[in-house]
């Protein structure tokens, strides 16, 4: 797999939430290393995906915005060949330096090195929520790209209604309805397959999660 991506590639947003990830990436890894134990509702969810990779007849899975590794690491857990890709520097050496076993590389989930159609599998774990709405379309269409036919897509992201701006501490994020989700998806080829919307838990920020499983055509 190629590794890091040309300048060009990245847009003036991206670069600013590169950065603000890479100021906060070690308290960040810390802060959230065990957060999947806590959460059997989100297990379930990324069990489900793992299954429907699997049954289809599996193949490499992008965890695209991957942070410090923790979600790659349980992919892997969970029997899918799993790397991640993220925009920020030191989150990437976290996750090497943490999973050294696993594949990282750095790089823009809206031009991915990546061949057309390379992918089983797609996660995208709270990764486009930083995305300007008017830019999420370039998203979808690039996880499109680089997904085979029948190939699934699992989105987790904030939800609610209307569409909103919030203070994400770490990077300005969006609260998204989810059907306006499913409906830009849809307009890049993908059906949704289930969603799963969970009310925040003690010591959450108070906003609903949802998580949508979606399938290319």
């Amino acid at each position: 797999m190629p590794a890091a991506l040309g300048s060009s590639a990245v847009t003036e947003p991206q670069d600013a939430t590169a950065a603000a990830y890479d100021a906060v990436a070690v308290l960040y890894a810390d802060l959230f290393r065990d957060e999947l134990d806590g959460l059997p509702l989100d297990r379930s969810v990324l069990a489900a995906f793992a299954d429907s990779v699997r049954a289809a007849g599996g193949g490499p899975v992008g965890d695209l915005g991957c942070g410090p590794g923790r979600v790659t690491a349980h992919l892997r857990e969970l029997g899918l060949d799993a790397f991640g890709v993220d925009l920020s520097p030191v989150m990437i050496e976290l996750a090497r330096r943490e999973y050294p076993e696993l594949r990282f590389e750095l790089g823009t989930m809206t031009a991915l090195e990546l061949a057309d159609g390379e992918l089983a599998g797609i996660l995208s774990w709270y990764s486009v929520i930083h995305a300007e709405p008017a830019e999420l379309p370039s998203y979808f269409a690039e996880f499109r790209r680089v997904l085979a036919p029948g190939g699934y897509l699992l989105l987790a992201f904030f939800e609610g209604g209307p569409l909103t701006v919030f203070d994400h501490k770490v990077a300005p994020a969006w609260r998204w309805p989810v059907d306006e989700l499913v409906e830009l998806a849809g307009a890049a080829g993908f059906t949704e397959v289930g969603r799963m919307l969970r009310e925040p838990r003690a010591g959450e920020r108070a906003f609903r999660r949802g998580h949508l499983l979606m399938q290319s055509q």
